[in-house]
């Protein structure tokens, strides 16, 4: 009896740490999720607002704003200003462009022909025009639009003289659709939602339309102020009736669970408030938890197994050391009966004997057979690698056979300082060298350490060098566009080289013998991620791409190499995150390879 209380008690306690861990480990998945969501969604809004942010500053130093806020009675001037507004906002590509005295008047609009012009309205009451005003320098303001009821960022700046004397304002708007319908990506696989809220807590942008204009501080008596109501005219700003749950174990202090009552019904979010960038707004992201419901189940149903696991085996072993006891037991028993049973027990004996030999025979030549195996496997790995390092070091031995005969012609010509040029490439060749058979360690286990960030255009010089110093590469026109800015990936240094140098090897080859060989690289930036391309004019792939990623495929000679450079290159780009592919041109013949990376910011 005592050990089914024991069992049991085991068992509830394997459930609660199993729920436990579940939930700890749901919560954080979801919390991960909401954090990228608010950094991807940060970053758009950052993105928009640095967009427009120059424009009216651009737009206020034309001369003929200034000459209509000095002569704002004057027709012709007023009218050239009128269509100067509806060429800027063609330009700007926003959907009101106005300027105002420094009363808050509107002199000009590039709606003046329309019948809800700006023209003769004032806006001093506005934020975005006194802020401009005081501050004398450019301001952001969120609101409706008092004549269209659209929502809209107003972007303004002063419009000064040749004194620098502030003579009045510029402001261009901007819808916000087209930023809210990039909320939703249409691979996500969970139940995410998002609101911007201003300073007062009311939301603005919403992914769900009917959380728009919502008051979402979670105070059901707190009325809007008046600056709220100036900011959304005509709108209830009803409370959201949501209730916040608190933080679960385990979570940052940005998170915090929330449930949302809708239609009869709630919701229950897990919530990360983040601040945009420049304005007093809040980006609060909710991702459903539905998914740690079933995370939890999977890890009690995990521990259930493991529990059962357990105790099949602790009851196996108690079974087995129960029979062991009564074979000893009876043992005894039959060695008093020794006068009659002799015969039959030593038979019995050797026969128990024989099986237990003939068990750890077994035993043994099972563990041989695995230590076999094993082995097998490690030389098969070590052999790829060896292979894979011939491959890879054949170039830069090639190299340093080059730069030593240069540096014995130039030591017969006297040029000392180019000898010592040639025996520094060939110690970084060396260096190079070393560096490479430590990077092959990455085909049988993890790196030595995580990827950081690097300049993908430091890897195309490193294996530019390598790859001019051979033989072949002489006549050949290769054209790195190298960009002018950095480009910043997420990889390493010398395995991003250690994939250059093979394209680059490979694209050298497949031109040999034409009359005009070209190699061309280029980087393109999109969608996240940098993409370096390796063109050439050769004859082009083989019908079937992904063979050449095969090990040991070539079609080549043995000298020229083994087949298993592209093969390391995929394996490297996968490790790296990133990815390596090859077709044959569309706009020329020959062959083009793509290697792409993570895109990653500088750290300051």
């Amino acid at each position: 009896m005592s050990y089914r209380i024991g069992a049991f008690v085991v068992f509830v306690i394997t459930l609660l740490v199993s729920w436990i861990l579940g939930g700890w480990v749901g919560y954080r998945q979801v919390e991960q999720d909401s954090i990228e969501e608010s950094f991807r969604y940060r970053q758009l809004v950052g993105n928009e607002l640095n967009r427009y942010l120059p424009i009216p500053g651009l737009m206020a130093e034309h001369p003929i704003l200034a000459e209509a806020l000095s002569s704002p009675d004057n027709p012709e001037v007023i009218h050239r200003a009128n269509e100067q507004m509806q060429r800027m906002a063609a330009i700007a590509g926003s959907s009101d462009v106005y300027l105002m005295d420094t009363s808050g008047l509107t002199i000009a609009a590039n709606n003046y022909q329309q019948a809800d012009s700006f023209v003769g309205r004032n806006f001093a009451f506005r934020p975005y025009f006194y802020e401009a005003m005081e501050g004398g320098d450019s301001a952001v303001y969120f609101a409706l639009g008092l004549m269209s009821g659209v929502r809209g960022l107003y972007f303004s700046h002063p419009v000064r003289g040749q004194d620098s004397r502030i003579l009045g304002i510029v402001t261009v708007k901007v819808l916000v659709h087209e930023l809210e319908s990039q909320w939703h990506r249409p691979d996500s696989t969970r139940e995410a939602e998002m609101v911007v809220l201003d300073e007062a807590g009311v939301s603005f942008l919403a992914s769900k339309p009917e959380w728009l204009y919502r008051d979402f501080t979670g105070s059901a008596e707190k009325a809007p102020g008046e600056a709220s109501r100036q900011r959304y005219p005509e709108r209830d700003l009803e409370p959201v009736s949501l209730q916040y749950l608190g933080k679960p174990w385990g979570l940052s202090g940005l998170s915090g669970t929330l449930r949302i009552r809708e239609d009869g019904g709630g919701l229950e979010y897990l919530s990360v408030r983040t601040p945009l960038p420049r304005l007093d707004w809040t980006l609060q992201v909710m991702v459903s938890t539905r998914s740690v419901v079933w995370t939890r189940l999977g890890f009690v149903t995990g521990g259930i197994a493991i529990y059962f696991g357990v105790l099949l085996a602790w009851l196996y072993l108690r079974e087995r050391y129960r029979r062991e006891a009564e074979l000893a037991l009876r043992g005894e028993q039959l060695e008093r009966r020794v006068a009659e049973r002799t015969a039959d027990l030593e038979r019995s004996n050797h026969k128990l004997l024989g099986e237990i030999r003939e068990r750890e025979r077994t035993q043994d030549e099972l563990r041989e057979t695995q230590q076999e195996l094993i082995q097998a496997a490690k030389l098969a790995v070590l052999g790829q690698m060896s292979a894979g390092l011939n491959h890879e070091m054949s170039q830069p031995i090639t190299a340093i056979q080059t730069y030593a005969r240069n540096s014995r012609r130039f030591l017969e010509k006297g040029a000392a300082d180019m000898v010592d040029a040639n025996l520094s490439e060939i110690v970084i060749l060396c260096d190079k060298m070393a560096e490479l058979t430590r990077q092959f360690k990455v085909f049988s286990r993890k790196s030595e350490g995580p990827p950081t960030i690097v300049d993908f255009r430091l890897a195309v010089d490193a294996s530019l060098k390598i790859i001019a110093a051979q033989k072949n590469s002489a006549g050949i026109d290769i054209r790195w566009k190298r960009p002018a800015q950095p480009v910043f990936c997420h990889g390493d240094l010398i395995r991003i080289e250690q994939v250059m140098v093979n394209l680059l090897a490979n694209a050298v080859q497949a031109v040999e013998g034409l009359e005009q060989p070209e190699i061309t690289i280029e980087v393109e930036g999109r969608d996240g991620i940098w993409s370096c391309f390796v063109r050439d004019n050769g004859p082009g792939l083989p019908a079937n791409t992904e063979q050449i990623f095969e090990p040991f495929f070539t079609t080549k000679s043995v000298k020229q190499g083994l087949g298993l450079g592209l093969s390391i290159s995929r394996q490297i780009a996968d490790a790296l995150g990133g990815r390596l592919t090859g077709c044959n041109r569309t706009d020329a013949s020959g062959a083009e390879f793509e290697f792409t990376l993570k895109k990653r910011e500088a750290v300051e």
